[in-house]
């Protein structure tokens, strides 16, 4: 699929790629980048160390949705006609 990319194309598309974006964008990007895939290695190393509470307790940190009750009127109950 890719037999038909030599060393002076991917030359060329470089080149093309640093005089549309300039080096400081694309140290910038770098830059960027390679900060997102850090904090991402360090959240999922977090994610392992951080113990896990037992579902008992998830349970009782959870506080139940509060319910309306709804009363019914004249019209349902059959008074008032």
């Amino acid at each position: 699929m890719l037999s038909g990319i030599s060393l002076p194309h991917i030359l060329l598309l470089l080149l093309i790629v640093v005089l549309l974006f300039g080096t400081s964008k694309l140290k910038n990007l770098g830059k960027d980048l390679g900060s997102a895939i850090k904090g991402f290695k360090e959240s999922m190393k977090g994610e392992d160390d951080a113990p896990a509470a037992p579902p008992a307790q998830l349970n009782q940190q959870q506080t139940p949705p509060a319910q309306t009750t709804r009363q019914p009127s004249q019209h349902e109950s059959g008074q008032g006609q």
